[in-house]
């Protein structure tokens, strides 16, 4: 079951996005994103590849390609994130750190891996010199790397992929974040270093009272970790609810479609249910509804205009003209 993590006190999210897009030379990725994670809370976000998962973090992070044309709010601990360099630089990897889908790709291939989690340090916490190398030791215990000294003079392929994750997760803790971004962490991971990647964040957020949002595919991992999730199409979210709201009654035709991709445990088998067709591409989202094409219960009323996110109940909410639930007051 998830964490229940969050700091019930707290009146401020940690972190909120509001009406965030992104395009790409003119063409419209994100459409409009409003979210908000509260201090200690795990939020998982979850869609198709293209739907715009990664794309919303790096836009908030200040991490996209000078093309990116970023509008919208971020907002950190109630105050507006300036998109300066040196702004961005002291929250990246500081307040907020992010794990990347590929280590491989992430690690640097020449330099060792006690020098990489040693800069992260420095830079972030202001150690230098044995501090450094002894703090990166203690991080690579934290995350349970075996036999941590040797791996400190070790280079990235030297490790396995699931080690090298560990060694991303040390970097991503090295400064403290009260947030952490994890891009499909497990994603070329067998299932047994999955789970142990999965049991150590729920285990670093025990230690460390810090926030969590999973970027993931797999509704089996978010069902695992998340006290909250949000499905994205086609650069828009689609309905958020509570975990258990979520998995008990999924209510938009994306997200039950979704649900009845999985494989049943129990009972007899039959076939998956998939969802036809594709996520249509920035440049060529259909009128109204972007799901429509795709959804068996489409009417012409759902290409007249994008639905709007409605509150369905206190922590249930989705963007569907044919979701018929009470609003709730």
């Amino acid at each position: 079951m998830p964490i229940t993590g969050v700091d019930k006190t707290a009146s401020t999210p940690l972190i909120a996005l509001s009406n965030l897009g992104v395009s790409f030379d003119g063409v419209v990725a994100l459409r409009g994103i409003d979210l908000a994670v509260m201090p200690g809370e795990s939020l998982g976000l979850v869609g198709e590849s293209g739907c715009g998962k990664s794309i919303t973090w790096l836009a908030a992070l200040g991490l996209l390609p000078a093309r990116a044309t970023v509008t919208g709010s971020v907002r950190l601990d109630g105050e507006e994130l300036p998109r300066t360099k040196a702004a961005l630089e002291r929250v990246r990897g500081g307040r907020i750190a992010m794990i990347f889908q590929d280590p491989a790709s992430a690690l640097n291939p020449v330099l060792r891996l006690g020098r990489q989690v040693s800069e992260a340090l420095t830079l972030h916490r202001g150690m230098t010199g044995s501090a450094a190398r002894a703090e990166a030791k203690r991080l690579f215990d934290q995350v349970g790397l075996p036999d941590a000294a040797r791996r400190l003079d070790a280079y990235p392929h030297e490790l396995s992929g699931g080690q090298n994750q560990r060694v991303m997760i040390a970097m991503a803790l090295a400064g403290q974040p009260d947030l952490l971004i994890a891009d499909e962490p497990t994603t070329a991971l067998d299932v047994t270093i999955q789970a142990q990647i999965l049991e150590l964040l729920q285990s670093l957020r025990r230690e460390t009272g810090m926030a969590l949002v999973l970027i993931s595919h797999d509704l089996g991992v978010i069902a695992e970790t998340c006290d909250r999730i949000a499905v994205m199409y086609a650069g828009r979210i689609v309905e958020e609810a509570s975990a258990d709201a979520f998995f008990a009654e999924p209510r938009h035709p994306y997200a039950v479609g979704l649900m009845a991709a999985l494989p049943p445990l129990t009972g007899p088998r039959r076939p998956l249910t998939a969802i036809p067709g594709g996520v249509p591409e920035p440049w060529a989202m259909p009128p109204g509804c972007a799901f429509a094409p795709r959804c068996p219960r489409a009417t012409p009323d759902c290409g007249i205009a994008v639905p709007p996110l409605t509150a369905l109940a206190k922590d249930h909410a989705a963007a569907c003209i044919r979701v018929t639930a009470p609003v709730w007051a």
